[in-house]
C-alpha cells in the first residue's frame, strides 16, 4: 500500500513536470514563430549575442551581480548585443555613446517599460509613475513629481525638515560615542545588534517592506520571462510579491489618512498633504490609488538609493583618507566651526559635490538602468532593435569605460565629470527625484565629515565587494571609528 501511495505521487509530479515542459515548449514556438513571421528580420543586422538554449534562451547565462556578468558578456561581444531571456528579446547597451544614442535620436522609441508580471503587481497594474507606460497617464504623473513634488523650490521647503532630522541624528551619535568612551555604555538604546532600533516604528515598518519588495524584484521572477510558469506560481514568488504589496499598500494608506487629518494643524506641508490639496479641486485625477502609486514609487525609490550612496561615499573616503581630509578642510574654510553645514551651503562646496558625483560614478545605485522597451523599429550602434526589444542599459560598465577615463577604477575625489555619468538614467524617464537625491545625500555626507574624525577599524582597509540585486549595496556593512571633533565640540554641545 505504502509502495503503491509513492508510485502514485511519482506519477504525478512527472505529469505536473511533463505538462511544465509542454507549456514551455509552446511559449516558445510562439514566441520564436512571431519574431521570424512573414520573414520580417530577413536580411536586418541583429546585434551579436552568445549562443541560446532552446527555451530558456540565455537566461542561465545571467548570475548576480547582473552588471558584473553583463560587463563580461559586453567585453566578449562588443558594446552592444543580445540576449534572449527566455521568451523576451533584449538588448544590452554598455558604452556611453550609445547609451546616448538610446535617449536623444531614439529617445521616445525607448520611453516605454516591459510589461513583466511581477512589476504589474507591484506598481498598481503598471500605472506607477516609475513602470507606466509613456503617455498622457505618465506624463501627467512626471509633471506632478517634477513641478509640484520635487522641484527645487520644493525641495528647499523641505530643508529645514532634512536639518531637523540630522540635528537629532546627530546629538544622538554624539552622546552615544561619548557615553561608549567614558564609560563603555550605550547612551541611546541598550546593547543590541538592530541597527533599525534608533529609527521611528514607521521608518522601521517601511524599511522592512522595502526590503522585501526590492529581494523580490532584485531575484527575479521565471514567470516574467518564461509566461507558461505563472499558472504554476513556481517557487510561491507571486504569493510572496502579493503579501508584500499588501504590507505597503496598508502602510501607505495609513500614512495618507493621517496626513488627511493634520492638513489643518497648521504644519508644513508634506509631499502627501500637496497631493491631497490637488486632490480637493481634481478628485477624478487625484484618487487615492493614484497618490498612493506615487508615494510608492519616492519612496521606495529615495529611502534605499540615498542610504547606500552615502555608505559607499563613506567607504570610499575611509580607504582614501587624503581626500576625507581635504573634503574637511573645505568645508571648514567655506562654512565654518560656529554652526553646521546647511543646504544652501552644499552647492558652494565643489570638492563636497565631486566626491558625491564620483562615489554615483563608481558605485551607482541601481547599477542596472530600469529596462526600457522600444515602441518601433530602430538602429543602435549601427545594429537594428526591432519593436517590442527590451533595452537593459549597464551604468556600471559604462561609467567604468576604459575609453573615456584614463584610470576608471580609481576613485578621484577632486576630479568628477557628471555629463559623462548617468547614475540618474538619461531622458524622458530620467528619475524625476535626482535633486532630492544629490541634495540629501550631499547634506548628510557634508555633516559628517564636518562633525566627525573618522577612522578605520583597526586600520583595515574597508572591503569594497558589491552586492547583487536592484540596487548594489555592500557585501560588507560599513564599520568605521569616529569621535566628536574638538573644533565643532560648541557646536554638538548645542543641539
Amino acid at each position: 500500500m505504502k509502495a503503491g501511495a509513492m508510485s502514485q505521487i511519482a506519477a504525478a509530479y512527472i505529469a505536473v513536470f511533463s505538462i511544465v515542459i509542454l507549456f514551455l515548449l509552446v511559449d516558445y514556438l510562439r514566441h520564436r514563430g512571431g519574431g521570424r513571421s512573414n520573414g520580417k528580420n530577413k536580411g536586418v543586422r541583429l546585434p551579436p549575442g552568445p549562443p541560446a538554449v532552446p527555451i530558456i534562451g540565455h537566461l542561465h547565462l545571467v548570475k548576480k551581480p547582473m552588471h558584473a556578468t553583463l560587463s563580461r558578456l559586453a567585453a566578449r561581444h562588443g558594446p552592444v548585443f543580445s540576449l534572449r531571456l527566455g521568451s523576451r528579446r533584449a538588448v544590452v547597451v554598455s558604452s556611453p555613446g550609445c547609451a546616448r544614442e538610446c535617449f536623444t535620436e531614439h529617445d521616445v522609441a525607448f520611453a516605454n517599460r516591459p510589461r513583466f508580471e511581477s512589476q504589474l503587481l507591484m506598481s498598481f497594474d503598471g500605472t506607477a509613475l516609475a513602470m507606466a507606460s509613456y503617455g498622457p497617464h505618465w506624463r501627467n504623473l512626471r509633471r506632478v513629481a517634477a513641478v509640484q513634488l520635487l522641484s527645487a523650490r520644493r525641495v528647499g521647503l523641505m530643508s529645514g525638515l532634512i536639518a531637523g532630522e540630522l540635528k537629532r541624528r546627530l546629538f544622538e551619535l554624539s552622546l552615544s560615542v561619548l557615553m561608549e568612551t567614558i564609560a563603555q555604555s550605550k547612551a541611546t538604546r541598550p546593547e543590541t545588534t538592530d541597527t533599525d532600533t534608533d529609527m521611528s516604528v514607521e521608518a522601521q515598518e517601511y524599511k522592512q517592506v522595502v526590503e522585501e519588495i526590492l529581494e523580490r524584484i532584485g531575484t527575479g521572477n521565471l514567470c516574467d520571462y518564461l509566461p507558461a510558469l505563472r499558472w504554476f506560481d513556481v517557487f510561491g514568488v507571486r504569493n510572496r510579491i502579493l503579501a508584500a504589496v499588501s504590507r505597503r499598500d496598508a502602510f501607505l494608506r495609513r500614512l495618507i489618512d493621517a496626513a488627511r487629518r493634520r492638513m489643518d494643524d497648521g504644519e508644513k506641508k508634506s509631499m502627501i498633504a500637496v497631493l491631497l490639496t490637488l486632490q480637493k479641486t481634481q478628485p477624478e485625477v487625484y484618487t487615492d490609488n493614484m497618490i498612493t502609486a506615487l508615494c510608492s514609487n519616492l519612496l521606495g525609490a529615495g529611502t534605499e538609493t540615498t542610504s547606500t550612496t552615502i555608505e559607499w561615499a563613506m567607504s570610499l573616503l575611509l580607504n582614501h583618507p587624503e581626500t576625507l581630509k581635504k573634503a574637511q578642510a573645505e568645508i571648514d574654510a567655506s562654512v565654518g566651526n560656529s554652526r553646521l553645514i546647511t543646504a544652501d551651503d552644499v552647492p558652494r562646496i565643489t570638492y563636497l559635490q565631486c566626491i558625491v558625483r564620483e562615489t554615483l560614478r563608481l558605485y551607482p545605485a541601481a547599477p542596472m538602468l530600469i529596462p526600457h522597451e522600444s515602441s518601433a523599429d530602430c538602429e543602435v550602434g549601427g545594429y537594428s532593435v526591432p519593436r517590442g526589444t527590451m533595452l537593459l542599459v549597464n551604468a556600471y560598465a559604462i561609467h567604468r569605460d576604459p575609453a573615456v577615463w584614463e584610470e576608471p577604477e580609481r576613485f578621484e575625489g577632486g576630479g568628477c565629470d557628471g555629463n559623462l555619468s548617468m547614475p540618474f538614467g538619461m531622458g524622458r524617464r530620467r528619475c524625476p527625484g535626482e535633486t532630492l537625491a544629490l541634495h540629501t545625500v550631499g547634506l548628510v555626507l557634508g555633516t559628517l565629515i564636518q562633525c566627525f574624525d573618522w577612522e578605520r577599524v583597526d586600520g583595515v582597509e574597508v572591503d569594497m565587494a558589491e552586492g547583487g540585486g536592484l540596487t548594489m549595496p555592500k557585501v560588507v556593512p560599513l564599520e568605521a571609528v569616529c569621535r566628536p571633533r574638538d573644533a565643532m565640540g560648541g557646536v554638538l554641545r548645542e543641539l
